[in-house]
C-alpha cells in the first residue's frame, strides 16, 4: 500500500466480565495523533503508562474518536486536553461544536470513520490504512470470543448489516470494543 503513513497500537486491551474495559487504541498518521475510545480502564495509567513509552505526550494528541457514547468508551476524555473529539454527528473542541456526519469522515491521509449502527444507533468504526492493511476499530464485536448476538445491542439486524459492510472492505484486523485484535473471519465455507 504505497502513500500508507499511519500506524495503530493497542494502548489497552479491553475486557467484559464481572469489570469492564474499553479497548483504547492509538493511531499515528502523518500531523495526526488519535485515541479512540479513552473509556473505563483499571487506572489512568492503564492509557498513560503506554503513551508515555511510545513518546506520546497526551497534550499531543490531536484528535479523540468515540465509537459510542457509552461511558466504558468515553470516561477519560479528559486526559487530552487539547484534542478535537469526534462522534457520529460532529466534532468537538473547547467550547466549538461543528455538526459534521461521520460516515466517510477523513480524519487524516490514512483514517476515515464509518457509520457502523447496531449496538448503538450512533455508531462509528473508525478505519485505518496501515502497512499491514486496513485495521477496523469498531463495536461490532466485543472480541474475537464473541458473544455473536450483541446483548445490549440496539438492533441486532443493523448490526449484522453492518458487519457485512465492514467485511466486504476486507479489513486484515478488528480492534474490538472489549479485547484483543483479532483477523477477522473469512468468507463462508463452499
Amino acid at each position: 500500500m504505497a502513500g500508507v503513513t499511519a500506524r495503530l497500537d493497542v494502548l489497552c486491551t479491553g475486557y467484559a466480565a464481572q469489570r469492564v474495559a474499553s479497548t483504547v487504541a492509538l493511531i499515528r498518521d502523518e500531523s495526526a495523533t488519535i485515541v479512540v475510545d479513552p473509556g473505563m480502564v483499571a487506572g489512568r495509567a492503564r492509557i498513560l503508562g503506554p503513551l508515555a513509552q511510545l513518546g506520546v505526550d497526551p497534550a499531543a494528541v490531536t484528535d479523540v474518536v468515540f465509537s459510542h457514547h457509552h461511558p466504558d468508551h468515553t470516561l477519560n476524555a479528559a486526559l487530552f486536553e487539547q484534542a478535537r473529539f469526534h462522534d457520529f454527528w460532529a466534532i468537538y473542541q473547547g467550547d466549538v461544536w461543528t455538526d459534521r456526519p461521520a460516515d466517510g469522515f477523513l480524519l487524516s491521509p490514512s483514517v476515515t470513520l464509518m457509520a457502523t449502527p447496531g449496538h448503538t444507533a450512533q455508531d462509528i468504526t473508525t478505519l485505518v490504512a496501515t502497512d499491514g492493511g486496513l485495521v477496523a476499530c469498531t463495536h461490532l464485536w466485543w472480541s474475537q470470543a464473541g458473544p455473536d448476538t450483541d446483548p445490549l445491542a440496539e438492533d441486532q439486524e443493523l448490526l449484522e448489516r453492518s458487519r457485512a459492510r465492514l467485511l466486504a472492505l476486507g479489513p486484515a484486523l478488528i480492534v474490538p470494543g472489549h479485547g484483543a485484535p483479532f483477523a477477522p473471519p473469512g468468507p463462508p465455507a463452499v
